[in-house]
């Protein structure tokens, strides 16, 4: 569990739970799944004591979930934002594990990218002075973000900016602020993954697409184009959580000071960037998953035309040597009397008409083009 004092001179990290409201800025309490599972008794507490209330049974059920979707709710105290991350994972680690922690890995197929692509849930609940956020146990997106709020706020005091209270500067204003920041660096996380997964289906088109080549590897990939559809519906998920996110941030009452205003502003076009920076995230699996389905469409076309180039031509050999049997079949029947068949240069004259033959029509059939091959196979 890592404890902020995040205020407009900078940020502090504490080593306890705070037990009152802050005199000036807000907490930040961040603890992993299991740490909030265990210590939920001492949350609760830290929570009565800054803000008067605690979390509902309800939102205590859902930030333990590790399968939960994307979603957005909200109490008349506090607001509850389920985002699920999109981030590159260890190889060690297992999508969709509870905690994201290491285990044994499990064979599967599809590109590596995607196997390795972590879409576990991060539980937010906004009060006004503390941000409670649950996330998986090691959690890179947290310790990231937790770092630069460090450093940031070291090189404000450094320079000697540790008194400024412009807002929306470098610190977060708010815990909504400091939500959509993390949420920002979750979706800017994905969009860092979009070169290897181009790269990677790139790769299979290229393999589908090759005239000479057997594609076999099927099943892989079959579960890329499972694995890009679930992303698909995630980020649905995750877009629609944002968007009611918006919509309740449009009824919020406007505030007295031009201050407040320009805080709310902010946020408002923050909450935006992220709901913008998601339909790229969707934009862009989508658009793979019709490059995929458009790659194995070429494929069968190619596969399609070169079988077609192959019964073409073996079409035209028949048709050229049925003239020849006729007339094999002819001089061999068992009749005594038939032209050519006891003169001496008989052979010689069959052969000369099926050669004559055979040649017309192969010259024929050339210039029709059933022999020639279709450019590109």
């Amino acid at each position: 569990m890592r404890i902020f004092h995040i205020h407009a001179g900078g940020a502090i990290e504490l080593n306890a739970l705070p037990s009152q409201p802050p005199g000036q800025g807000f907490f930040w309490v961040s603890c992993a799944r299991t740490v909030f599972s265990t210590q939920l008794g001492q949350i609760q507490a830290s929570l009565q004591g800054i803000t008067g209330l605690q979390l509902v049974d309800l939102h205590v059920s859902d930030l333990l979930n590790a399968q939960l979707p994307s979603r957005y709710d909200y109490t008349s105290q506090y607001d509850l934002l389920v985002f699920r991350r999109l981030a590159a994972m260890p190889p060690t680690a297992e999508p969709g594990h509870p905690e994201g922690a290491a285990v044994a890995p499990v064979r599967r197929s599809g590109p590596p990218v995607l196997r390795r692509i972590d879409t576990s849930p991060v539980g937010f609940a906004m009060f006004d002075h503390v941000l409670l956020s649950v996330h998986p146990t090691d959690c890179a997106v947290r310790d990231a973000y937790a770092a630069r709020l460090l450093v940031t706020a070291s090189t404000d005091l450094h320079e000697g900016r540790a008194a400024s209270p412009a807002p929306g500067a470098r610190q977060p204003s708010s815990t909504a602020d400091l939500m959509l920041r993390v949420v920002n660096l979750m979706v800017d996380g994905y969009l860092d993954l979009r070169r290897d997964l181009t790269r990677q289906l790139d790769h299979w088109q290229n393999e589908l697409l090759k005239p000479r080549a057997r594609f076999v590897n099927w099943s892989s990939l079959l579960e890329a184009r499972l694995s890009l559809h679930q992303l698909d519906e995630i980020c649905e998920d995750q877009r629609t959580a944002v968007q009611n996110w918006i919509d309740e941030l449009e009824t919020w009452a406007l505030p007295d000071s031009s201050a407040g205003q320009r805080d709310l502003d902010l946020l408002k076009v923050r909450s935006r960037d992220v709901l913008e920076h998601i339909e790229r995230v969707v934009h862009h699996v989508r658009r793979l998953e019709q490059s995929t389905e458009t790659a194995v469409q070429m494929h069968f076309s190619v596969q399609s035309n070169r079988t077609n180039d192959i019964m073409r031509t073996l079409t035209a050999l028949t048709a050229v040597f049925l003239p020849l049997n006729l007339i094999a079949g002819i001089f061999g029947m068992n009749f005594e009397f038939l032209p050519l068949i006891h003169k001496q240069d008989g052979f010689w004259w069959a052969l000369g008409s099926m050669t004559a033959i055979a040649t017309g029509l192969v010259a024929l059939f050339w210039r029709k083009r059933y022999l020639a091959r279709t450019s590109g196979q």
